[in-house]
């Protein structure tokens, strides 16, 4: 687990030299094909070598949940124990490694009338307004959710529109995913401290990938007629803020500057998910040895 731009996937092709294991990822935007400089996918050449599950399973058009994650990661993993190797989930999708370990509610699936008629009043009203519904409906979750996270709004909104129950009780109910109750996690960690040397690292990658043609890609993804920017794949940090520059509602330089903060704030996420995280074993990525630090914590289990 870490934070965007912390290693992790040079620390886990390390890992996989020294050990019998095999990657699974957790990433909700490497799970989409064609979107592959803005979510910094490994390079075919890197998969070859070490091959990453779950990633290019879905076309940007379709949605992934906490929920297909879990059900496709225990798939992974039961087929890689079954080869005598161990799984190594890599990734910074905190909800997902917290569904799978944890379990989660068995809540009523997405449905596509339900979300677009969210997203119409969306278009109207704007997702703050849309947060002040949700607070009278749940609180709970409203206090959780940020005013400005339409994807998270609009699941807590379908979720009580389909079942008239508040999201937060479903949460609270049966879980699912208790297969994996069987299964001891080993949560290892990457830190990059302080805080400055992390967003340091954030702006050199944002201008790697717009230095190998980020742009394109994001204008190659609003050709395909069956995608626009409220799509779930679209919700990845940096895709939005260049769709709307080449939409013409921003410039170059507006939009590299709100892509550079939306991912400083996703990194804060996934610090603030990691610091709630029983059991974390924490390495400092900065460290040259970090890959024997973590090698000597596996090589005794």
């Amino acid at each position: 687990m870490g934070p965007t731009a912390s290693g992790k996937t040079e620390v886990a092709i390390e890992l996989c030299r020294r050990f019998p294991l095999a990657v699974i990822s957790v990433d909700s935007a490497l799970v989409y094909r064609g979107m592959d400089i803005g979510t910094a996918k490994p390079d075919q050449a890197t998969l070859r070598k070490t091959p990453h599950r779950l990633i290019d399973i879905r076309d940007p058009e379709d949605s992934y949940s906490a929920g297909d994650f879990v059900r496709d990661a225990m798939e992974e993993m039961k087929a890689i124990f079954e080869s005598g190797r161990t799984p190594l989930l890599v990734g910074g999708t905190m909800m997902y490694f917290r569904s799978l370990t944890a379990g989660m509610a068995e809540m009523p699936p997405a449905d596509a009338e339900v979300r677009a008629a969210i997203d119409a009043e969306a278009e109207e009203r704007g997702w703050p307004a849309l947060h002040e519904e949700l607070r009278r409906l749940d609180p709970v979750a409203a206090q959780r959710i940020n005013p400005n996270d339409s994807q998270r709004i609009q699941r807590a909104l379908e979720v009580y529109r389909l079942s008239g129950r508040a999201l937060s009780a479903w949460q609270e109910s049966t879980t699912v995913g208790t297969a994996a109750a069987a299964i001891r996690f080993e949560k290892l960690a990457l830190q990059v401290e302080p805080r400055s040397l992390l967003h340091e690292r954030i702006a050199l990658r944002l201008e790697r990938m717009l230095d190998t043609g980020f742009v394109d890609e994001v204008r190659r993804l609003m050709r395909r007629p069956g995608l626009h920017r409220e799509s779930p794949a679209m919700r990845a940090v940096g895709y939005r803020q260049f769709w709307a520059h080449l939409a013409g509602e921003c410039s170059f330089d507006e939009a590299r500057s709100r892509a550079l903060a939306a991912t400083r704030q996703l990194a804060k996420r996934q610090i603030t998910w990691l610091r709630s995280e029983n059991g974390l074993k924490p390495f400092d990525a900065l460290d040259s040895g970090v890959a024997d630090a973590i090698s000597g914590v596996l090589a005794v289990r």
